[in-house]
């Protein structure tokens, strides 16, 4: 299965702004995308159906003919986890149903799948979004807030993701705000301890996405390595 499965390290750090712009980047190279995010907390009530706005941006970015409902089948309207969420519509669902949904189609694509969350975070009754890239055993792109902290939360999370026995895509360090210090450079520091790409997506004040090619090309090409890791600088 050809795709990428895309994580934060926390939420509200872009995750779902970098997958729209990788979406609509392959779309444009004539790559069919089968997007999916098979749970979403925090929809819109409207007309009486919950309308998950990250699934719908996604679905529209990769000019997806399926329905809404094979992008995002599982819904709640309460912005927590979905775990939470889940357990307050007296619903349980299984990392082995969210596997299904991201199954479903695959064949016919790239898949690019968007969690919920961190890596680390309760995702399924029985798993996190680890256990759900574990068990689609697809490249896992990181993605960061470009802000003071994020070093320690990159390299956190990218030790997780290898204690998985997951190849490593990349880093992206996506830019929440433009007001940052001259003096910080993340993306250099990161670059110096990792064998891995580290992205940078500039700021932008009417929401468009500046992606770099590289990333792009990288993922169609599948040129990321397993053995991407942690060096160690003294």
């Amino acid at each position: 299965m050809k795709g990428v499965f895309i994580t934060g390290t926390s939420t509200e750090v872009g995750k779902t702004f970098v997958a729209v712009g990788i979406a609509k980047a392959l779309t444009k190279r004539n790559i069919t995308v089968i997007p999916r995010k098979p749970i979403e907390s925090g929809c819109v009530k409207q007309d009486g159906e919950l309308i998950p706005q990250d699934a719908s941006a996604l679905k529209e970015a990769a000019q997806y003919e399926g329905p809404l409902s094979e992008v995002c089948p599982y819904r709640f309207e309460p912005p927590i986890s979905p775990v939470r969420a889940a357990h307050l519509a007296n619903r349980i669902l299984t990392t082995e149903q969210l596997v299904n949904i991201c199954l479903n189609g695959s064949e016919k694509g790239f898949v690019l799948v968007e969690g919920a969350g961190g890596f680390y975070s309760p995702l399924a009754e029985n798993g996190l979004n680890a256990d759900l890239a574990v068990a689609l055993q697809l490249p896992v792109l990181l993605v960061a807030d470009d802000r003071l902290g994020a070093l320690s939360q990159v390299l956190l999370n990218i030790e997780a993701i290898q204690m998985r026995g997951l190849q490593l895509a990349g880093v992206v360090l996506n830019s929440l705000s433009d007001e940052q210090s001259d003096h910080m450079d993340n993306t250099a520091d990161l670059r110096e301890r990792l064998d891995c790409p580290v992205f940078s997506n500039p700021y932008s004040k009417d929401g468009s996405t500046r992606l770099p090619e590289a990333l792009i090309e990288g993922l169609i090409s599948s040129t990321a390595t397993s053995d991407s890791h942690i060096r160690i600088v003294g």
